[in-house]
């Protein structure tokens, strides 16, 4: 349903989809993947943010996405970062989030429901354990030609990064928490 008022984009797409990696220990990868929805939404496509790692807290992109929508979801499917800040959930239920969000990615990949899905925070999963990397390589060599495929997370693994179209590693050189300055509403959440 449009908007009175709104200006209507037919989808607009390339023929290829590409697999796009953002990681590195700076802060701006899900700020990365948020700005190509953004642009995503604009031409006219369906994208789809599986948030794996987040979940706890409230995010403001959850408010924005609402006001896109049905054009852009946003999917909290995580209990919440693993080992810090307030973390008081077991390795075995972070597990077991991380695989029903990978099950569900899945599923939305095999639909052909979206021309963008991305996988928020997947790629510190590998590193924590708490997902295998096979099953995601799976989906990189097999994903819809025309789907655009989004991984963000520090520590991609070098078989994501090999597979990707686009790699951009975000490098930390400075941070508002070096001088005891914590996660700001509207910059960081």
């Amino acid at each position: 349903m449009t908007k009175p008022g709104a200006r209507v984009s037919p989808k607009e797409k390339s023929e290829h989809g590409l697999t796009i990696v953002y990681t590195g220990d700076g802060k701006g990868k899900t700020t990365a993947a948020l700005g190509m929805a953004l642009r995503a939404v604009g031409r006219g496509w369906r994208v789809l943010m599986i948030q794996f790692g987040k979940g706890a807290w409230h995010y403001a992109e959850l408010d924005s996405a609402k006001r896109l929508a049905p054009d852009f979801e946003i999917l909290p499917m995580g209990i919440g970062f693993y080992k810090i800040l307030d973390d008081k959930h077991t390795e075995a239920e972070h597990r077991a989030a991380a695989e029903n969000a990978l099950a569900f990615a899945q599923e939305k990949i095999a639909s052909n429901e979206y021309d963008m899905i991305i996988l928020d925070e997947i790629n510190g999963l590998f590193a924590a354990g708490l997902l295998t990397l096979e099953p995601v390589l799976q989906i990189l060599d097999h994903k819809p030609r025309d789907l655009s495929l989004v991984l963000t997370g520090r520590n991609a693994p070098p078989k994501v990064i090999e597979r990707a179209d686009l790699v951009t590693e975000m490098r930390e050189i400075k941070h508002p928490y070096q001088k005891g300055i914590l996660a700001q509403k509207g910059i960081d959440y």
